[in-house]
């Protein structure tokens, strides 16, 4: 006599189906023992009902004007726990892998991020990968995982929008570099790096909306400052031009 699924949260509340023979005229199911609520006798071959609140492993069984049935094993499962997640942040575009871990992860079936949902591959207990799915908005959104025990979240995913470069000040300076450069743009806060013709210049974040930096060495001309952050990259092209010193 199988039990479809033969596994549920601790709480209860898990619709199963069992299948057999003679089991016409049903009039309870036990888990171990506590009655399952909303029996409904399908067919002679199957009946279907709620699992009731329990612990552990207990035995289902079927009472009918002709007796009880042998019981068949269920497994009760607590709410997964999350430990970790990594990496906690990507882009607004999704599609990045994350990993998370905790305990209680084997029965996973889905993963919220915000409103959106996406698919797990589950690697043990321990341990599950997602593709994160697209965000709506840039920003922190919290992190549910949903396995046969139940719902749990605690965690949180930030979602980084591509940046841009409204202006860059001053903005010129000599080929020796050196030049103190006030950055202005939108969504600078997760900023990874800052190039002027490609090479890579100190930096730091003052805000979402503004970035610090020293312009390295050189050579004459208008260059290309580039900002990037996970979500992507914004150019400002020909935004900083160096300057050759005088020569007599």
């Amino acid at each position: 006599m199988p039990i479809s699924p033969n596994q549920g949260s601790t709480g209860g509340g898990t619709l199963v189906t069992i299948t057999g023979t003679n089991l016409s005229g049903t009039t309870a199911v036990t888990f171990g023992t506590k009655a399952a609520t909303n029996v409904t006798n399908v067919s002679a071959t199957q009946v279907t009902a709620v699992s009731p609140s329990g612990s552990g492993e207990v035995g289902v069984t079927v009472k009918t004007a002709g007796g009880t049935s042998n019981p068949v094993p269920f497994y009760y499962i607590g709410a997964p726990f999350k430990s970790s997640l990594t990496p906690a942040s990507g882009a607004l575009a999704g599609g990045n892998t994350v990993t998370i871990n905790g305990v209680g992860l084997a029965t996973a079936t889905s993963v919220g991020f915000g409103t959106a949902t996406a698919t797990p591959t589950v690697v043990s207990d321990t341990q599950i990968t997602v593709a994160v799915p697209a965000g709506t908005a840039a920003g922190p959104v919290g992190v549910t995982v949903t396995t046969a025990g139940g719902t749990n979240n605690g965690l949180s995913y930030t979602y980084i929008d591509v940046p841009t470069i409204t202006s860059v000040a001053p903005s010129s300076g000599p080929t020796s570099g050196g030049t103190g450069v006030t950055i202005t743009g939108t969504n600078l806060d997760s900023t990874g790096s800052v190039t002027f013709g490609g090479v890579v210049a100190p930096f730091s974040v003052v805000s979402a909306t503004t970035l610090s930096a020293v312009t390295p060495p050189g050579t004459a001309g208008a260059v290309d400052v580039v900002v990037t952050n996970p979500a992507g990259a914004a150019t400002d092209t020909g935004a900083f031009t160096y300057v050759a010193s005088p020569g007599i």
